[in-house]
């Protein structure tokens, strides 16, 4: 199977129907676990977001689930010292710095926003700590607003298909926007995120048992199993 003749939308939206169907039964993102566990609240996604930083799923969310026996509230998370907070999500990397963020955050959203996590990007991006990759990640999980959160999993596979050429995840949303029809966006995120972390690996991706491989340029990749 080649994508010959296709427009890139057309290529984009062939790559999201199969990986559906190959991503079946996959452990599924953290963002999607944690809005199966404790339902669709944007403060608990941001919160998790937070703290799945520079930090693999398998370990930040344990960690958000938990704190969250403690506090899903800003209100409750500013009850709880940082110290606790800090044994709580000590497995995650950078535990202190999130742990003051986390204090941070929920202060500021109480301070402006009523203790609301608000549900557009420019406030989300007033928020000091909260980048452009969580706040997509919250409007998409917390509002169901179309986005598109660029993690290092999208940005990398991306362009690895050649979908894009970019540098930066900032220029790689900006990109995929273009490509992607709005419905997918929310979805693409899922879909690169559990297949990054099973099969199109950062270092010597499994590209054997990729149902992509007939179909991918492999943009970048110098080693594979």
């Amino acid at each position: 199977m080649k994508f010959v003749g296709l427009t890139p939308q057309e290529r984009a939206v062939r790559i999201i129907k199969l990986l559906q169907a190959a991503t079946s039964g996959m452990v599924e993102a953290a963002s999607v676990s944690i809005a199966k566990e404790f339902g669709r609240d944007p403060y608990l996604v941001l919160a998790s977001c937070l703290l799945s930083l520079r930090t693999k799923d398998s370990v930040s969310l344990p960690a958000s689930l938990r704190l969250f026996k403690l506090a899903t509230t800003p209100e409750e998370m500013l009850q709880v010292p940082l110290t606790q907070i800090e044994k709580i999500i000590y497995p995650t990397g950078f535990y202190r710095n999130k742990a003051k963020t986390l204090h941070s955050v929920s202060k500021d959203l109480i301070d402006r926003f009523k203790g609301k996590v608000p549900n557009t990007l420019d406030d989300l991006l007033s928020i000091k700590g909260v980048g452009l990759k969580t706040a997509n990640l919250v409007l998409a999980e917390g509002f169901e607003i179309p986005a598109i959160c660029v993690d290092t999993h999208v940005h990398r596979i991306s362009n690895r298909l050649g979908l894009v050429k970019t540098k930066t995840p900032d220029e790689t949303e900006h990109e995929l926007k273009k490509i992607i029809p709005k419905e997918y966006w929310r979805e693409y995120n899922h879909l690169m995120v559990m297949w990054g972390q099973n099969v199109c690996v950062p270092i010597s991706p499994f590209c054997s048992k990729c149902v992509l491989a007939p179909l991918c340029p492999k943009v970048g990749v110098t080693s594979q199993r």
